[in-house]
């Protein structure tokens, strides 16, 4: 065994974790080449895979600069590169990737983009009636809005927020004592004003961008002055929070100390205007944050499409023919007439898929208990919620009704910090027990219990889930949960809660397995049972679908699995370290990622052992964050109805061959090929599906 584990650490066996994320990027890129999608969702891939990338900068590239600044070398423990390796292969990649998307919008779907009267100009391209109409917008909306830094030879260069769009204008002063003289100015977007501006327009819709129109008349910004150029750029800084626990009396002062620094981190990339490059404005630049050439991204086109989505809201009352056709989610039909929820959990267990399935009745099984005077308690987890929250609302109607509530909020969710620390505020006034989780752990689970006094005895009701308590990303991402009343369960819903908040030491669970540790533990057992039983039987199968997978002991287990010859399925939306088919190491085990209409947020286990199934869901990936630094629930699906309907769903995934990539054995990743009359695609079957059950 220890052979066979020695053997597994070569390198070549490995993905490296940056690089397969950009691999996944570069599928999200592919959606918006795919003819097949609408054409405004084309533009929402593009705008996705640049707000994806944002957040790699602040996050991975960030982490990896400060471990180049501090001299730290060691490689890491899968595919072996050191931090300037990665930071090198990560440069080449996306630069390769950023002029890919550019390619796409300019070449593929600005052209598609016309032919349906939506036009992109630029101020040299408007009429004389246009341009009357843009300069009147200038004055009106835009030019109080704006200030302007001028940059002397001895001056600072102005600390300019992450992710904020300015332009560096050039200037050249004629005086009699002096003659010409050049000077450097620095004008910040206003981030109050829309990006896209819709001018009047005889011919179809037209737009310009806020920053064309600002250098279009930015010479009345500089009276005296004659401007020589501008240049658009745009700074991405680390915007990762260093939070000292151990030192913190007060964790959410200490996370609000740490959000008033995050718009002000080290440049981690600069993305700068081609077309009206000057190159002395990029030498300043570059030795003015303090970054290398290769954190340059020369951009041929607009900067930042995250723009994009806020384009489509501008035209999508206009052009619905040009978005995925509605779907509303569905009710249940068991759940469709008077039926009391409560009473209908505790008879049976209820399975449900989002976004095919409506996450209402998740919303209604705490605003149910909130009115019911027979409930005593609410305990509940949250991780990212949404802007008007009605599992807020609910959680405070039950405080001010006077049942316990007891909310778990995760101040450490990473961009939704600040969002959480006005819930916990709010929930705190409405009378809730708000606790902030454990040192050193991030509570990534998603977990409801409520408990009612029935006659004389408390009864356990349950909600277990893979994805967050937020109705609005219910409907863009697909994720799976339960309600049950199972009492086993509900008692593992009580402990967790008691060792969560503080109250107990580590507890013995039933039926749950809660990380830290305990998951990958669980795992690995189930891995070897899959090999005994395959040993014995000849069907040893496993099937597991997740968001990303790169935890290194569990990847072992896989390969270990797979050379005792059990087939092993895995559809992994994004990051994955491990590489199938490799002869002699991974050769069972093939590698599937769904990029479709829908996030692929739901994560399930499945271990076939000798056709008598065990099925988990679970809050985690299989990353080594997720194994060691969360808190994450792995449940039971203990319903044979349940379980069937899970093995469907993943059946139909794995023969998805329109919207899934196969990798191979190298780390790339293709299209499945297929025959004319046999097309699957998984999402929009379950689409079907739940129509013909309305």
């Amino acid at each position: 065994m220890k052979e066979q584990n020695q053997f597994f650490e070569s390198t070549s066996f490995y993905n490296n974790r940056e690089l397969s994320w950009l691999a996944f990027n570069e599928r999200v890129l592919w959606e918006s080449m795919d003819h097949k999608n609408p054409l405004l969702e084309q533009l929402r891939f593009l705008a996705i895979f640049s707000s994806n990338l944002d957040e790699f900068f602040m996050v991975r590239v960030a982490g990896l600069k400060d471990q180049v600044k501090a001299n730290y070398n060691k490689p890491e423990n899968k595919a072996g590169l050191t931090p300037k390796e990665q930071l090198k292969e990560i440069s080449q990649y996306n630069h390769y990737l950023v002029d890919l998307q550019i390619k796409a919008f300019i070449d593929e779907i600005s052209p598609e983009l016309e032919k349906e009267d939506l036009f992109f100009l630029k101020p040299y391209q408007l009429t004389d009636h246009q341009l009357e109409y843009i300069e009147y917008f200038f004055e009106e909306h835009i030019v109080q809005k704006l200030t302007s830094m001028v940059i002397g030879k001895n001056s600072i260069f102005p600390k300019l927020p992450n992710k904020s769009l300015s332009l560096l204008v050039y200037l050249n002063e004629h005086t009699e004592a002096s003659g010409k003289t050049q000077e450097m100015a620095v004008i910040q977007m206003p981030a109050s004003l829309n990006r896209i501006i819709r001018v009047p327009s005889d011919e179809g819709e037209t737009f310009v961008m806020l920053e064309d129109v600002i250098s279009r008349f930015i010479y009345n910004l500089f009276p005296g002055y004659t401007v020589s150029s501008t240049t658009a750029f745009r700074i991405t800084r680390n915007a990762d929070l260093t939070i000292h626990e151990d030192e913190s009396s007060d964790l959410l002062i200490e996370i609000e100390k740490e959000l008033k620094n995050r718009k002000w981190g080290a440049a981690v990339r600069l993305e700068i205007e081609e077309h009206a490059l000057n190159q002395e404005a990029l030498s300043y630049l570059i030795d003015a944050l303090e970054i290398e050439e290769e954190d340059v991204y020369r951009i041929n086109c607009f900067l930042d499409l995250t723009f994009l989505s806020a384009f489509i809201k501008e035209v999508e009352n206009e052009k619905e023919h040009l978005l995925f056709p509605p779907f509303e989610p569905h009710i249940p039909e068991i759940l469709k007439s008077d039926v009391n929820l409560f009473e209908l959990v505790s008879k049976q267990d209820l399975f449900f898929h989002h976004p095919y399935d409506s996450f209402h009745p998740i919303v209604d099984f705490v605003g149910i208990a909130a009115e019911d005077p027979d409930v005593i308690e609410i305990k509940q987890t949250l991780y990212r919620v949404s802007k008007n929250s009605p599992v807020i609302a609910n959680l405070k109607k039950a405080a001010r009704n006077g049942i316990r509530v007891t909310v778990l909020v995760e101040l450490k969710a990473r961009f939704d910090e600040e969002k959480n620390i006005k819930w916990a505020k709010e929930l705190e006034r409405a009378g809730c027990t708000v606790i902030y989780g454990m040192n050193y752990l991030k509570t990534h689970s998603k977990i409801t219990l409520v408990v009612k006094k029935v006659q004389d005895h408390l009864e356990h009701y349950v909600h277990l889930g893979t994805g967050n308590y937020n109705e609005e990303t219910a409907r863009i991402y697909t994720d799976m949960g339960i309600l049950t009343a199972h009492p086993k369960v509900g008692q593992d819903a009580e402990k967790f809660f008691n060792f969560i908040s503080g109250d107990s030491d580590k507890p013995v669970y039933d039926h749950l397995v809660v990380a830290p540790f305990s998951i990958r533990d669980k795992m690995s057992e189930l891995i070897d049972e899959e090999i005994a039983y395959h040993e014995k039987w000849k069907n040893g199968h496993i099937i597991a679908k997740m968001n990303s997978l790169t935890d290194k002991e569990l990847i072992k287990k896989f390969y270990k699995a797979s050379c005792k010859g059990v087939k092993i399925d895995l559809i992994v939306r994004g990051i994955c370290c491990l590489k199938p088919g490799i002869e002699g190491v991974s050769e069972n085990i093939k590698v599937l990622s769904i990029i479709g209409r829908y996030l692929e947020h739901s994560r399930i286990y499945y271990f076939n052992q000798n056709n008598h199934p065990k099925i988990y869901l679970s809050s985690a990936d299989l990353m080594t964050r997720n194994m060691e630094k969360r808190v994450e629930i792995f449940f039971p699906i203990l319903d044979k109805e349940n379980k069937m309907k899970l093995l469907e769903i993943l059946n139909w995934q794995l023969r998805d061959n329109i919207k899934a990539r196969y990798q191979d054995h190298t780390g790339k990743y293709s299209y499945i090929l297929k025959k004319q009359d046999k097309s699957v695609q998984s999402q929009q079957i379950f689409l079907e599906k739940a129509n013909k059950e309305e």
